[in-house]
């Protein structure tokens, strides 16, 4: 497995990380352990870093899985608090949550613009505290947009960006491919550490994986790419990638024929709240039922923790 710094921030990541949406209640709910199962075996491969939010609800798992590896493992979670006492309250539900007394990188989640940003500057001062001491390493944001990109690599006191980005461009907000490409090198020339979501599009880029992960592992900036995993097959096959080496015709076979999709149970009732937290305008409520968009959805599962009927799901 291939390491490299986090920009600035003196933080060594395997260029292969765990994106842990995928085990969890918003996507897979594996049983907590199957999902420790799956995450032991990418760090038994060389994954040393792991993605995760406080939305995900994935903290058991983690805890679980790094134990007795709990300083050997990077950990970035993140949360959309905008206030002093939201992101006081996030990161104590965070150490608590891993068993840990730090947390590596922690960003404010799904931020579009320098608006957003200075919208929720307040947390970021309680971040910026936390890190003087010496309870969070590193800070910044998470973002689907070209704008929430450019507006990070503008802000001294942030060290990490977390941005969307594959070849298809599915699930960019606000530009192209090549735009966002743009982006992610000026920041990098900022001295931003950045690491990748999305490389394959939400599911979407399954059957094209091979293209789809060379394409961004030749993308320079890019410390590290957040992939989600969800079986042993998938681990697999993502470390052969990411570590060069030949993938097995059989997890080959495995990985590419799983595809997945958004699914609205019967009993959706309509109330819309799905639609308002649907950040890629892929849901809209017709007939009185939620109506999906696959070609927009990116499969990110946020949709489901706003329904109050528990009746979307990713399969």
């Amino acid at each position: 497995m291939e390491y490299n710094y986090l920009g600035k921030t003196g933080i060594k990541v395997s260029r292969l990380c765990f994106g842990a949406l995928t085990v969890g209640p918003l996507q897979a709910n594996l049983p907590v352990g199957e999902g420790v199962a799956v995450i032991r075996r990418a760090l038994e491969s060389g994954v040393n870093f792991i993605d995760t939010a406080e939305l995900y609800q994935t903290y058991p798992y983690i805890r679980e899985a790094i134990r007795g590896r709990e300083h050997e493992t990077i950990i970035t979670t993140k949360c959309y608090a905008y206030t002093r006492e939201g992101m006081k309250k996030s990161l104590d539900v965070a150490l608590a949550g891993l068993g840990r007394d730090y947390i590596d990188i922690f960003l404010l989640h799904e931020q579009e613009s320098e608006l957003t940003i200075q919208g929720h500057w307040e947390a970021v001062e309680y971040l910026l505290e936390a890190k003087r001491r010496g309870v969070v390493r590193a800070v910044g944001i998470s973002t689907h947009s070209v704008r929430g990109v450019r507006a990070a690599a503008s802000v001294p006191e942030f060290d990490v960006i977390h941005p969307l980005v594959n070849i298809s461009g599915i699930g960019i907000c606000d530009g192209t491919v090549e735009d966002m490409i743009g982006a992610i090198q000026e920041a990098w020339r900022a001295g931003k550490g950045l690491y990748g979501m999305k490389a394959l599009g939400g599911g979407n880029l399954i059957g094209n994986s091979g293209e789809a992960f060379s394409f961004v592992l030749s993308l320079s900036g890019l410390a590290s790419v957040a992939v989600g995993m969800r079986t042993a097959a998938e681990v697999d096959y993502n470390v052969a990638i990411f570590g060069g080496l030949t993938v097995t015709r059989e997890i080959e076979q495995i990985v590419s024929s799983q595809r997945r999709q958004l699914h609205i149970e019967d009993w959706c009732r309509g109330c819309g709240e799905c639609v308002k937290r649907c950040g890629a305008g892929a849901l809209s409520i017709v007939g009185g039922k939620v109506k999906i968009e696959q070609g927009l959805c990116r499969l990110c599962g946020y949709c489901g923790s706003a329904c109050p009927e528990f009746c979307i799901k990713i399969v």
